[in-house]
């Protein structure tokens, strides 16, 4: 008869634990009139490894303050946050530096490459810090899976926004994060571009199993997810 291990057992646990986890999740800031704005309130979801969630709303509606908060970015004014069992809040702001370092990969509209930086050397960055050996083989191998294998040496200034997306992406994945979080990812891009970085995303989030966050407006984007949450003044609905 198999008999199954304590520690066999803790690792189950662990891969079916949810890689997100948040818990009453509210925003409040004071107005100028001494009242309160509530930015969001009372927000709880899970999302599992491996899925592909947008989180949709109009402006306003606090999806880019959630995504601040599950990035460690920004603090709550109440509720938890935990990434892959790691309450984010619990941890002073070195400790959510370094877990976001180890765990977590970004997609910003406004591609956030370093310019003085080449592309070969704004993926190979965030592999450096995490002390990776072999961070320039792994980022070009990265660059060349965009379709950049032919650009490593130039600067974003010398790149199209697509181009720079590319780089962004496989900045992103090039750790291989458990959770990518984007940010109207395809904001600054034409529609064909955009559908390009798109497709590659979602390509990199199946084959790579990493868990895709995406905030966006584009009803049509977030269809193509696994399933969407929706905030409409800061309240999920």
């Amino acid at each position: 008869m198999l008999t199954r291990t304590r520690s066999d057992s803790s690792s189950t646990a662990a891969a079916l634990a949810p890689v997100v986890d948040v818990k009453h999740l509210s925003r409040t800031v004071a107005t100028d009139d001494g009242g309160a704005l509530h930015i969001l309130e009372d927000v709880s979801f899970s999302i599992a490894a491996g899925e592909a969630v947008a989180i949709v709303g109009a402006s306003g509606s606090g999806k880019s303050t959630l995504l601040g908060l599950l990035a460690g970015l920004d603090s709550p004014s109440g509720g938890s946050v935990h990434i892959r069992g790691q309450d984010l809040f619990a941890l002073d702001e070195d400790g959510r530096a370094a877990l976001r370092g180890e765990c977590v990969g970004f997609v910003f509209q406004s591609f956030q490459l370093l310019p003085a930086l080449t592309a070969l050397e704004n993926v190979m960055l965030p592999l450096e810090l995490a002390g990776r050996k072999d961070a320039r083989q792994e980022a070009e191998t990265w660059l060349q899976r965009v379709g950049l294998g032919g650009r490593l040496g130039h600067y974003p200034r010398q790149l199209s926004g697509g181009e720079q997306q590319r780089v962004a992406v496989a900045r992103a994945f090039a750790p291989r994060p458990a959770l990518v979080l984007a940010d109207e990812p395809t904001g600054n891009l034409d529609v064909t571009t955009g559908e390009a970085v798109i497709e590659l995303m979602f390509s990199l989030n199946v084959e790579s199993g990493t868990t895709l966050v995406l905030v966006t407006h584009d009803t049509s984007l977030a269809e193509r997810c696994g399933r969407s949450l929706r905030l409409s003044a800061g309240k999920l609905v």
